[in-house]
């Protein structure tokens, strides 16, 4: 039977979002699954909202829109609660995962999910501006997903972004990078 997951991602520009669906549909491939991803915003400037979307699964992918009715959701911005639905079109038994120094309990409150849904949170920010020295949460967010969902081992993340940022990096900020996606796989709160 085919496996399919649908993942929405909610972020502002220039918090890496694009970039993290990309890597978690580039991690899952490395595990022979099929995949896709993209982005939908326009001309966006910083800090503006936008989405973007990964489909993981073990069979071809025969759909090309938006995903409407995502099993996971990833809030790179908790900023965007006051204005963005992140719950929309989830399933009651649906994960979603925050970059906030809220407890699980109170992004729960905040976006009135059921008591059914998995809801997790991690400090992203805060593990990038101690690990790469930049507000970018995307590495460490993939790092989460990778334990609460279980998509895949956080070995397959690191391999992945070693293939990834080796032809674009130094060693060092390679090293950053793992280390923010180890940190949030052991500081995230379900």
């Amino acid at each position: 039977m085919s496996q399919l997951t649908e993942i929405r991602w909610h972020a502002r520009a220039g918090q890496g979002a694009v970039t993290a669906a990309k890597l978690v549909a580039d991690t899952a491939m490395l595990q022979g699954n099929y995949i896709q991803a993209m982005p939908e915003y326009g001309p966006e400037r910083t800090g503006a909202p936008l989405k973007a979307y990964t489909r993981i699964s073990s069979d071809p992918i025969e759909v090309h829109n938006n995903i409407l009715n995502p099993d996971i959701v990833i809030v790179l911005d908790d900023t965007l609660l006051d204005s963005t639905d992140v719950t929309e079109g989830m399933p009651e038994d649906g994960i979603i995962i925050f970059n906030t120094t809220m407890t699980p309990e109170e992004a729960r409150a905040a976006v009135n999910a059921p008591a059914s849904m998995k809801v997790a949170t991690v400090d992203a920010t805060g593990i990038a501006l101690a690990t790469i020295k930049k507000d970018m949460p995307n590495t460490p967010i993939v790092g989460a997903l990778a334990k609460v969902a279980g998509l895949f081992p956080i070995d397959l993340v690191k391999e992945r972004l070693i293939l990834t940022f080796g032809k674009k990096f130094s060693q060092e900020m390679i090293d950053a990078n793992l280390e923010s996606a180890d940190r949030a796989y052991q500081e995230v709160h379900e």
